[in-house]
């Protein structure tokens, strides 16, 4: 049993490190809570695993259909508080929603590991404002903004289906999207080239304002993006002139959707 002194220091330097912490997070909230602007990225699994360079280590949950969240990222800032950790009970009651619409889409990293990385790098920048300042309020509104913008609904009324065979002009993915995800500069229907070079729809970025409106109206901010990424994904905006194909998810073969 440690001595009463020995108890005493550790307690001093328990206290110290909080304080220092607790200083460290004030300046933090000063330097990085200038931002404006935030994106909600949403994915599509069907044709995520064709940006992987190793391909072999995607997955796809049997029990995902639909469109997935990539994040929620405020932009011009990146892991402002690396002070606030994030645990699995944090997110308890939200653990089976996450699961469905937040998955990870890679074997060598869990969904945990994913909303912990999400969180370090992006999460940590939004809790400055208040309605995103835990864990839990921060993945609370990612999953609110999953059901506003129901982009799998929106491309379905539109005669829009995943296939293999069918593509579909740009104007008419894009008109399709727009009363869902607005016509904002900063809106990005993106795309990704699969190996015979066509254009297959992987994602879509939707700026939104501090307060969550739709759209991004800081014009120094537009078209700009969260620094350092986890990873570099290859997708690119859809050429308006080239033909969009829309890709079905194919849990056996998630890197070869169509081969």
């Amino acid at each position: 049993m440690p001595s009463p002194v020995l108890l005493m220091v550790a307690l001093l330097t328990v206290f110290t490190v909080t304080m220092e912490s607790d200083h460290w997070t004030a300046d933090q909230q000063e330097k990085f809570c200038t931002w404006q602007c935030l994106k909600f990225t949403l994915q599509w699994p069907g044709s995520f695993c064709l940006g992987l360079k190793n391909s072999s280590q995607c997955r796809i949950p049997p029990n995902i259909q639909t469109w997935t969240i990539h994040g929620l990222w405020p932009l011009k800032a990146h892991t402002c508080c690396r002070c606030w950790p994030i645990f699995h009970s944090d997110l308890k009651e939200l653990d089976p929603e996450l699961s469905q619409l937040w998955p990870s889409l890679l074997k060598t990293q869990s969904s945990f590991l994913f909303w912990k990385d999400e969180w370090i790098k992006h999460g940590s920048c939004a809790a400055c404002v208040e309605g995103m300042n835990s864990p839990l309020r921060y993945f609370q509104i990612c999953l609110k903004l999953r059901g506003r913008f129901d982009i799998d609904r929106a491309l379905e009324d539109a005669g829009i289906k995943p296939s293999c065979n069918q593509s579909y002009p740009y104007d008419k993915v894009n008109h399709a999207l727009a009363p869902v995800i607005g016509d904002d500069p900063g809106v990005q229907i993106q795309c990704i080239n699969d190996e015979k070079g066509r254009e297959v729809l992987v994602q879509v970025k939707i700026p939104l304002s501090q307060n969550l409106t739709l759209g991004c109206h800081h014009e120094e901010d537009q078209g700009a993006e969260p620094t350092q990424l986890w990873h570099t994904f290859p997708g690119h905006p859809c050429p308006q002139e080239s033909p969009v194909f829309y890709f079905p998810i194919n849990h056996d073969r998630p890197h070869q959707p169509c081969d």
